[in-house]
């Protein structure tokens, strides 16, 4: 089967992790100098933006060129929950935070809780209903674009913060509003997962002799 272009670049996507993980683990790294280590960090910048734009880039071609695909509508979000999972545990560890931005706890667990939790829930209606239901809510779009944008800022963030003293305020609302936002869309895929799987039984009965 040949692959989509759309196909192709949410791969692409999903391989430009290795590198941001990679140079991300640089950035405190004390055996480098300062620029060394500043350097490191853009270099992550520009590797997290090109999957940003890659991510808007797939999703339009996906849909203007019909080639929505079943692999696609797969791989999409795990390529999303693949980078918001790194780049949320990074920033909150010693070794790839941003040093005066490192991103509370409380807000990883709220957000990698979330996917975790849409695993768990994916795999509960694959097996009941032995069919794939990706059913993508605006809540869950509006959660994934606080999340990049949250990434996006903490990442340049100290030479933001140089310009904008109150830039740690608008990160903190910004994490936050990511945070709360994932739970809304984990309430709201457990209760439509819930709904289809009723459909899917109410179906069966239906249809039984």
């Amino acid at each position: 089967m040949k692959l989509s272009w759309a196909s192709r670049i949410t791969i692409l996507r999903i391989l430009l992790i290795i590198p941001f993980v990679s140079f991300m683990l640089k950035i405190n790294d004390t055996a480098l100098s300062l620029n060394a280590r500043n350097a490191m960090r853009y270099v992550s910048i520009i590797i997290f933006l090109a999957m940003a734009v890659s991510d808007v880039i797939d999703g339009y071609l996906a849909r203007s060129k019909k080639q929505v695909t079943k692999l696609g509508a797969f791989l999409d979000p795990i390529a999303d929950k693949l980078l918001m999972t790194c780049a949320c545990l990074l920033l909150a560890s010693q070794r790839g935070h941003v040093k005066g931005f490192l991103l509370p706890p409380t807000v990883v667990v709220l957000i990698i809780g979330k996917d975790l939790f849409l695993l768990i829930g994916f795999s509960i209606v694959y097996f009941i209903t032995s069919r794939v239901h990706i059913t993508p809510v605006f809540i869950g779009k509006l959660a994934t674009v606080l999340q990049l944008s949250m990434v996006a800022g903490i990442l340049i963030a100290p030479e933001v913060s140089g310009v904008l003293p109150g830039w740690i305020w608008f990160l903190r609302v910004l994490w936050w509003s990511a945070a709360g936002t994932a739970i809304l869309a984990t309430l709201i895929y457990i209760r439509n997962g819930s709904r289809y799987i009723e459909q899917y039984e109410q179906s069966l009965a239906n249809n039984s002799p």
